[in-house]
């Protein structure tokens, strides 16, 4: 690995799959590439998932069908979280309304616990994940079980996913739906918590891993949570607007077109007084006479580095913000 490398520092990546690796059933261009590069740089590797719908096994077998190295454990889903969390919650032997896959109910079988069909058997807990399958009478059953006293436990709580075809509803929207109709929200197991990025780390003796996901509000708050450094791939969900206005604690430390740039330099961020810039673009925060904020962008919003610049700027004049921010923003051949 050489020492100008964006992973130079770093052990492994542990990287999400939708959005990251591939698009419903298709490898994101270049992605495998990245991938399978990793053991020549000495950097171990894992994934972590948000989705629920297929067993660790599963989603290792397709991940080498499309050429990535992946071995079954190599795999840590939401659904082996939520697994996890009902076992801390819960004795063997207990009732398991399984709102969600196959593979989720498999997670819950393994810990000898009793998976039932219906609210009428009196569950003790409901356990919902994303399965594409899953219908309204789904829904109401584990919204009726929970009326009635269950616990709730949602593997994870993305509001899309993305797919083949585009940014398709994620469990979150299943979750929302549930959630208006039994007035609370459900333990959640999988990300932003950092119980899932621990576990992978873990796995594989890692010390200093990096975190590479395409959504702000699951991996790279997940990564931030578990004390990790994050990279953003501009390949799914979220874009380099959304990272400049995007709260604290969901901002990431690097932000990249595609996992292939993991094994360039990243370029440098340097700040001098308000300005700050990024190969040829600059950015500075300029604050109007209403005590509004303009971020003024020397560059093109096609330049990565523009916003690379940009975010530095706008995050160093707010750097603790609860919601998300809404700056102006405005483009410049240069800066005023």
């Amino acid at each position: 690995m050489t020492a100008d490398m964006l992973l130079s520092g770093f052990d492994a990546v542990l990287a999400d799959l939708d959005g990251v690796v591939y698009a419903g059933p298709n490898a994101i261009p270049g992605a495998i590439e990245a991938l399978t590069g990793l053991a020549g740089a000495n950097v171990k590797l894992a994934y972590v998932t948000n989705n629920a719908s297929r067993t660790p096994a599963q989603v290792a077998a397709h991940l080498r069908e499309l050429g990535a190295p992946a071995d079954d454990d190599q795999v840590v889903s939401s659904a082996q979280a939520g697994a996890a969390l009902l076992a801390q919650k819960f004795p063997a032997g207990s009732k398991v309304l399984v709102t969600g896959s196959p593979a989720l109910a498999q997670e819950v079988q393994a810990l000898d616990m009793k998976v039932v069909e219906s609210a009428t058997d009196a569950p003790d807990v409901v356990i919902q994940g994303f399965d594409p399958s899953l219908g309204w009478a789904d829904l109401a059953e584990a919204a009726y079980a929970i009326n009635a006293g269950a616990l709730w436990i949602a593997t994870n709580t993305d509001m899309t996913i993305p797919r083949d075809r585009g940014i398709a509803p994620g469990n979150g929207t299943l979750v929302a739906a549930v959630r208006a109709a039994v007035g609370h929200d459900p333990l959640v197991a999988g990300k932003p918590e950092a119980p899932l990025f621990h576990t992978a780390a873990k796995r594989l003796g890692a010390k200093a891993p990096l975190v590479v996901g395409d959504r702000l509000d699951t991996d790279i708050l997940g990564g931030n949570n578990a004390g990790m450094a994050t990279a953003l791939v501009l390949t799914g969900v979220d874009s380099c607007e959304s990272a400049l206005r995007a709260c604290t604690a969901e901002r990431p430390r690097f932000i990249v077109d595609t996992m292939s740039q993991l094994y360039t330099a990243y370029p440098e961020v340097k700040h001098d007084g308000a300005k700050v810039s990024c190969g040829g673009a600059a950015a500075t925060v300029v604050t109007g006479d209403s005590g509004t904020f303009t971020v003024q962008i020397a560059g093109s919003s096609d330049d990565t580095d523009a916003w690379r610049a940009a975010c530095a700027a706008w995050w160093a004049a707010v750097p603790d913000a609860d919601q998300a921010t809404h700056p102006a923003v405005t483009w410049h051949t240069e800066l005023p």
